[in-house]
């Protein structure tokens, strides 16, 4: 057993961890009620699901407005393998408004593009979100209003 924690400290940049760690005062990863937020997007990226291994646009929000929740985030995760879930993750896309084209070719492609409407609104676009669940009781994320970041 010692032979994989060996190998995990060779693996993950450990030292990094304990900083983060150190600095974070742990909101962060508190569960966040339903409501609206002005949030900056922390992380947007298209990954494989760890439950089925399905491609998924991942989100992290981060919660900028002033209260008990300021710090926390809220994660987004929608699978992205049949027609209504592409439609689902375009609109998401499109009302960021990052200014690029949003269409789905093929699964590099998205990737790719959401790491460049990612880059483009990093620092600069700042959002009002509702969070909140649908009657099928799946959580839904909208974009309500856009700000420049400050």
């Amino acid at each position: 057993m010692s032979n994989l924690w060996d190998e995990f400290d060779k693996s993950i940049d450990t030292e990094a961890l304990r900083r983060e760690v150190a600095s974070s005062d742990g909101n962060s990863f508190r569960e966040v009620p339903y409501g609206d937020y002005e949030v900056s997007i922390e992380k947007m990226e298209l990954v494989a699901s760890k439950s089925s291994g399905n491609p998924m646009l991942s989100v992290w929000f981060k919660v900028l407005s002033a209260g008990e929740y300021k710090g926390s985030l809220i994660f987004m995760n929608q699978v992205v393998v049949q027609p209504f879930q592409v439609h689902i993750c375009d609109n998401f896309l499109r009302s960021l408004e990052s200014g690029l084209s949003v269409e789905f070719q093929s699964y590099r492609q998205y990737g790719n593009l959401i790491m460049d409407i990612h880059e483009a609104i990093s620092g600069r676009l700042e959002y009002g979100l509702k969070y909140s669940k649908n009657n099928k009781g799946y959580n839904t994320f909208e974009i309500t209003e856009v700000f420049d970041a400050e």
